[in-house]
């Protein structure tokens, strides 16, 4: 199995051969699911004693497995939050995974964990983040966000203790109530509770709602419990709140939290803010967006997916932290005899700065992608997707049948289709998905089914809105 021989020579060509022409289609194929059934009628039994060889193993993922896998690149994806990943890109994670790179520590991945902090540099810059900025690439927003409120929770500890304090019998941590589900998940796993401000018609976490929500809380609190001498009140202390959490582009709409007031109401209570732009963040990038970001060059941590909005291959989160030397203290060196050789602060590992240890390079496909066409090229991709995203947006309007639900945000359009039910737009959803046309899912907002455009993909045009929009009438 480990050997280099002409059947796997030969093989080496067949699978080139297969992402080239993957890689040439234009667009490539939307294809959709089948049944199990399907499935197991059309692919027969793969996994056997003796094999069945490379060759028909290849052939059974082009022919059958792959063409029941939606393409998360097709121009006219326009569900959840889909990808385009370069061809750059996409190519340079094969050889990522062909080099057998661990990129867990600086002694055994060295080169690979360079070429991600220069990446991490470059968002960390268009934050506005301090040169001592850094962290890692983990697989997801979902683990972006646990291991930085570990972090945020674990620097709380730290300083109750240094000062003799008691620990809070519950933590928790805020955010608005658009928040992503995947906080929900992080509040299960860390035990904590997750207090969601309602954000009203607006939908967007702002100062004079956070802090009307963190003095309710101390509103709670056993009035034998003292106030600190500032008269601000130690959260952490009675409250347990160890971080609040905004959003840099809902994935449902696009919302932006209001940073700066976020960002200064935080600061005023001593708490940490972390900024969850898995999606929306990429936009930093384009110098049109920038202002919607205003005070995040404040936070202490925060998370982007470039797997969403900046053109690499699932699956890669980058996660920041102003200082780094916190998310150490929380996260790492782990503990065993065989890995004391890593634990040394001169070099910097990756799993010491979030949940894990074994990790690929999944940061260099996005290093390899930004070093050969340049951060200009990605500028101007967002550009090109924020510019399509306002003609939706027009379209919509333009359409006497359409409405919008709100109006267009980041590059997210929603919008219903007047007169119809929730029969109506899963039919239609489902007839585009079948025909191979576009992959245009609905979603729900305030009890109404409602129809939904996420433009993330640079190549999908107007022409392509325009032409999904007709299917409506």
């Amino acid at each position: 199995m480990h050997q280099f021989d002409a059947e796997t020579a030969d093989l080496l060509r067949a699978i080139f051969d297969f992402t080239g022409v993957r890689l040439g289609f234009d667009p490539v194929p939307l294809d959709g699911p089948a049944t199990p059934a399907e499935l197991s009628a059309r692919a027969g039994r793969t996994i056997t004693a003796d094999g069945i060889g490379g060759r028909r193993a290849l052939e059974i993922f082009d022919e059958v497995l792959s063409r029941a896998c939606i393409s998360a690149d097709h121009p006219r994806n326009l569900a959840f939050i889909p990808a385009a990943p370069t061809r750059l890109s996409v190519l340079f994670d094969v050889v990522v995974g062909a080099s057998s790179i661990y990129g867990g520590s600086w002694m055994e991945g060295a080169g690979a964990v360079h070429a991600e902090n220069e990446t991490l540099r470059w968002l960390a810059d268009l934050a506005g983040l301090p040169d001592t900025a850094g962290g890692v690439f983990v697989p997801g927003g979902t683990v972006g966000n646990l291991s930085a409120l570990v972090a945020a929770r674990q620097a709380v500890r730290a300083r109750l203790a240094a000062e003799g304090r008691p620990m809070p019998a519950r933590w928790r941590f805020v955010c608005g109530a658009e928040a992503h589900s995947s906080l929900y998940q992080a509040a299960m796993v860390l035990d904590a509770d997750i207090v969601a401000v309602p954000t009203g018609e607006e939908g967007r976490l702002t100062g004079p709602l956070l802090a009307a929500a963190l003095d309710d809380l101390a509103g709670q609190r056993d009035p034998a419990e003292q106030r600190d001498p500032a008269g601000q009140g130690d959260a952490a202390a009675h409250d347990g709140v160890f971080a609040v959490v905004a959003t840099a582009g809902t994935t449902q709409f696009g919302i932006v939290d209001d940073l700066r007031g976020v960002v200064d109401v935080c600061r005023d209570r001593g708490l940490w803010v972390h900024a969850d732009g898995a999606y929306g963040l990429a936009a930093l990038a384009a110098p049109s967006a920038r202002p919607l970001f205003d005070g995040i060059a404040d936070v202490d941590s925060f998370i982007v997916d470039p797997h969403k909005w900046l053109f690499a291959p699932f699956d890669a989160c980058a996660l920041i932290y102003r200082d780094p030397a916190l998310a150490r203290a929380a996260h790492g060196p782990q503990r065993a005899g065989y890995l004391d050789v890593l634990d040394s602060a001169a070099n910097w590992n990756p799993s010491d700065y979030a949940i894990g240890l074994s990790r690929r390079a999944r940061g260099l496909p996005l290093w390899f992608s930004l070093a050969a066409h340049g951060t200009r090229a990605y500028a101007e991709a967002i550009e090109t997707t924020l510019a399509t995203t306002r003609a939706a947006a027009a379209q919509i309007a333009a359409r006497p049948e359409l409405e919008l639900v709100r109006p267009a945000e980041l590059s997210v359009v929603v919008f219903r289709r007047l007169g119809w039910r929730d029969a109506d737009y899963h039919r239609w959803s489902d007839n585009l998905l079948r025909a191979g046309f576009a992959f245009v899912p609905p979603t729900r907002h305030d009890g109404e089914t409602v129809a939904r455009f996420a433009v993330v993909n640079p190549r999908t045009t107007p022409a392509d809105i325009e032409a999904i929009l007709d299917t409506m009438a």
